[in-house]
This record gives C-alpha cells, structure tokens and sequence, in this order.
C-alpha cells in the first residue's frame, strides 16, 4: 500500500477544515498557508471533495469552502477514496492475477492487511481527529504562525 501526497493533503486540508469554526468560510488560500499545500493543488483536491458530498463552497467575497457534513460523519477513509486514493496493500488490485495472470503465495496476506487499514480508517472520523492532543497543539501553532505572517504583510514589517 502506498499513501500518496494526494490523499495525504485531503486529509490534512479537510482536518483544517474541521478545525476551524462551523459556521466560517475558509478559503484555500488559508489551508495553503496554514498547511504549506500549493492553492492550485487544493483547487484539484476540493473539486473532487465537493463532488463526493465532502466540502461545499460559497461564492462571493466572503466565499470559501465549509465541511458538507458534520466532522463526525467524514471518515478518514472517505476522503483518501474521494481522492482517488486506495488502502490496496495487493499488487494486483485485489484481482488474484498478481504472478503472471494467477495469484501470488502472500496475496491473502496483503489482501487482509487491506482489509484491516480500510476497517481501522473507516473507524476514524475528522472529529476523533481534532480531539487529539497533538492536532490540537498543532493547530494552535500554525495559526498563530499564520497569523503572523498576516500581520507582517499587512503592516509591511
């Protein structure tokens, strides 16, 4: 199995997302700068999240993105397989033709390690995720940072 940038960054963009107040547009120039994730490659990101039911958008000068569904209802696994993203550990796409058109002697334990790392995300809401301790200390430096780095542009220091 093997998590790329692309599922890593849904997950962190839409933790960013739960992190902040409910009723609050954030913008993707914001999860950029918090996050350090390119505001073209979020764009990619939240249209497939907004196609499967994750984010919503609103438009206009106050516009920006909001959680579709409450925290507790997105599962980590959701938005790794929004993004196109998988837990396959197989090589063969869970098809049995991974040695030469027959299956491999470790298939079935590839196959069940799959299994347990989908079980165990599915298990995993954006909403356990704020309540940790870490994300939550996290959070408060990366905010503070942000806002820094606001202040310092605004005020040209």
């Amino acid at each position: 199995m093997r998590l790329t940038t692309r599922g890593r960054y849904a997950v962190t963009a839409l933790l960013d997302l739960a992190l902040q107040p409910p009723e609050q547009t954030i913008t993707l120039a914001e999860i950029a700068a918090r996050q350090t994730i390119s505001v073209a490659y979020l764009e990619q990101l939240f249209a497939k999240l907004k196609r499967h039911g994750l984010v919503s958008s609103v438009r206009g000068a106050n516009g920006g993105y909001h959680l579709a569904r409450s925290a507790e209802e997105i599962t980590v696994l959701e938005i790794i397989e929004a993004v196109n993203e998988t837990v396959d550990a197989t090589r063969c796409d869970h098809k049995g033709n991974c040695q030469n058109g027959a299956m491999c002697l470790t298939h079935d334990l590839w196959q069940e390690l799959s299994l347990h790392i989908a079980d165990y995300l599915a298990k995993i809401s954006l909403a356990d995720l704020v309540t940790r301790d870490n994300v939550q200390t996290v959070a408060v430096r990366q905010n503070s940072t942000h806002l820094d780095s606001a202040l310092l542009s605004v005020t040209g220091i």
